[in-house]
């Protein structure tokens, strides 16, 4: 099945969201839509420019647990995709009749909506884009589940710039990435957000102006916490294409 557009979720402590909403607005120059769900959990972040683009980033207040991010996979057939997803090992968890909640083979849960006619990427903020979602996967599962994602999206494979990292490289008209990361430990699979960041010390200190704190960091990303808790990277890549340049290999202020 075709995925014709991506959203990025930053999922937070429903009692937090108005945080991770004002939060997330700022850093990514957008507005929050009305919030939608019976308990007003869901919000859309909607472009600020006058171009046209289209929305690729949503937050989600949980219940239960500290959060985390997860995928929307948008499609003309979302039936189709549920499908296929289940034949190449997903679970369904709800199905809602327009769109499903579905559990990745090592518990990853994601969800196949329709299409609406997105096309238009939204442009670079402030020198970071927020472009990527990864997913920290324990090793014992990492074999399986990698190529259940390259599988289910059919998207390039690609060699990370570290042994433990793989990326599936998405069209170049979809917004979000995946970023497969296989974990030194053994914990139940998880997933983050990641920023493209031309200048990671500059995209830091406007972050930190709106509340967030530096909390670990490696050779060229910096691990950052959001206001609401979240964890989530700045990560020095090309924010118009995503690619990792040899100027942004080099040491981070770790």
């Amino acid at each position: 099945m075709i995925i014709r557009w991506t959203y990025a979720f930053a999922d937070r402590p429903a009692a937090r969201l108005p945080e991770a909403c004002a939060f997330w607005a700022a850093v990514t120059g957008t507005r929050p839509s009305e919030p939608r769900g019976d308990q007003g959990e869901f919000l859309t972040l909607l472009p600020e420019d006058d171009g046209g683009a289209d929305a690729c980033v949503k937050l989600q207040g949980v219940i239960e647990g500290e959060g985390g991010a997860h995928l929307d996979l948008c499609t003309q057939d979302v039936r189709g995709l549920t499908g296929t997803a289940r034949e190449l090992g997903a679970e369904v968890v709800a199905d809602h009749g327009g769109w499903a909640v579905l559990r990745s083979p090592a518990g990853k849960l994601f969800c196949a909506v329709p299409w609406h006619g997105e096309s238009v990427r939204p442009p670079v903020v402030a020198g970071s884009r927020l472009d990527q979602v990864c997913l920290d996967i324990p090793p014992s599962a990492y074999a399986t589940e990698s190529a259940f994602w390259a599988r289910l999206t059919g998207w390039e494979r690609q060699t990370g710039s570290r042994p433990e990292f793989e990326v599936l490289k998405p069209p170049a008209q979809l917004p979000v990435r995946i970023l497969l990361q296989r974990l030194d430990e053994e914990r139940p699979v998880s997933a983050h957000l990641d920023l493209a960041c031309a200048d990671i010390a500059a995209v830091r200190a406007r972050h930190e102006g709106y509340g967030a704190l530096r909390v670990g960091g490696g050779p060229h990303w910096t691990v950052m916490r959001d206001p609401a808790g979240g964890t989530y990277c700045l990560t020095g890549r090309d924010p118009e294409t995503g690619g990792l340049p040899g100027a942004a290999r080099r040491p981070e202020d770790a």
